[in-house]
């Protein structure tokens, strides 16, 4: 098993070359309504003067906190893949309505898009961070960076993960209220489902990302938000003694520690992705596959850490049927 972290897993359009990432947790400054606050990110504490009024959005994982919190619209404009399939129809047509700075991705799924501009739409908050981008040549342009956490901690991930995640932006926009009010209806579900798998048979599952056309196969450890959602859906993670988030597994590991259930993880097209397991040597000796006890999943549902991993957690309950 080669622990290898991941760009292309990590998020389509956000590198994970923030060599400069250091493990920070993710409590913000309380804020009362006055400014300026500090929040740290990946290592860099952010300073706000002021509540941001423009936000460019160059990742699709803040969308539904910002849809919670009444701030889509403070984003001026977009860029990367916004799958309407994870969102509704009225939050897809509010994301339509934003105009696009650029949807084109790159074959590694880095989005392409230069810093000049996105500085040209005069944002004074940037999410997400992709290559070829720099927090320093955006703060000169007046633009503070906010990155997901998750990319750049070795930390174990829990649902706290995301409910820190929303307090963060709770603080960062004086919307302290209505992040609570998110996070309690969230906790809610979450509880909902943990108090309905507490009495489940125990069973072990994996979270793989397959590569389309054979290539290599990658799967989830305690770092990644695959690993909460297992739990809280009554599995036990079989990777649960790997502190990564998602590195490169060989068939050979996957056979030797054989889960009784598999999520398979995708973007775009998802109708190969059970393909691509079957067509692994021996992996006829899975026995997951030969119960049926698969399911292909879309990428956000579970990763990274945002209210879709909630309904992401339900649908992987519904599936196995470990509820009460």
């Amino acid at each position: 098993m080669r622990h290898k972290p991941i760009a292309l897993l990590a998020v389509p359009i956000l590198a994970l070359s923030l060599a400069g990432c250091a493990e920070t947790g993710t409590d913000a400054a309380a804020s009362d309504g006055s400014y300026p606050v500090t929040v740290p990110n990946c290592g860099t504490d952010v300073v706000f003067e002021r509540e941001p009024e423009r936000v460019v959005l160059l990742e699709s994982a803040p969308v539904t906190i910002l849809e919670g919190l009444g701030l889509l619209d403070r984003v001026v404009s977009r860029a990367g893949s916004f799958a309407p399939e994870y969102y509704s129809d009225g939050l897809n047509a509010q994301i339509s309505d934003i105009p696009a700075l650029s949807e084109d991705i790159d074959a590694s799924g880095h989005l392409m898009l230069s810093q000049e501009v996105v500085i040209a739409e005069e944002p004074d908050l940037v999410l997400g961070l992709p290559d070829g981008m720099t927090r320093e040549g955006l703060a000169d342009a007046g633009a503070n960076v906010l990155i997901q956490e998750v990319y750049c901690s070795q930390e174990e991930t829990t649902f706290e993960t995301l409910y820190d995640q929303i307090n963060v932006f709770g603080t960062v926009f004086d919307r302290s209220t209505e992040a609570a009010e998110l996070i309690d209806s969230l906790q809610q579900r979450v509880t909902a489902i943990t108090d309905s798998t507490a009495d489940a048979p125990e069973r072990t599952a994996a979270v793989l990302y397959p590569s389309i056309g054979g290539g290599p196969l990658y799967t989830y450890g305690t770092a990644s938000m695959a690993h909460p959602q297992l739990e809280a859906a009554g599995f036990t993670n079989v990777f649960a003694d790997t502190p990564d988030r998602v590195f490169e597994v060989s068939i050979e590991e996957l056979i030797d520690r054989d889960p009784e259930v598999l999520i398979l993880l995708g973007q775009g097209d998802l109708s190969g992705l059970v393909d691509e397991i079957t067509a692994l040597p021996g992996s006829d000796s899975l026995r997951a596959l030969a119960d049926d006890q698969v399911l292909v999943q879309p990428f956000n549902f579970t990763e990274p850490p945002s209210p879709l991993a909630v309904e992401g957690l339900e649908r992987i309950v519904e599936r196995f049927s470990t509820g009460g």
